[in-house]
């Protein structure tokens, strides 16, 4: 685990392991979402990035009579 400090300014630095590990660039978006007493930092990603991750999944699901 790593710990970051808060600056006077409220901002800190992630730091370079977490950067490459999630692949965050300078200029991107972060999402944040409070949950549970913490602070969780989500990558907004571009769409086109998404194309294709769900290749492969099931859609063959039986379903309930009201969503047919």
């Amino acid at each position: 685990m790593t710990t970051v400090t808060v600056s006077e300014k409220y901002q800190i630095v992630i730091p370079r392991e977490v950067r490459q590990s999630l692949g965050i660039r300078p200029g991107q978006k972060i999402e944040v979402v409070v949950y549970e007493g913490r602070a969780e930092f989500i990558p907004v990603r571009d769409m086109r990035s998404m194309r294709g991750f769900l290749k492969g999944i099931d859609t063959g699901i039986t379903r309930d009579e009201d969503r047919v």
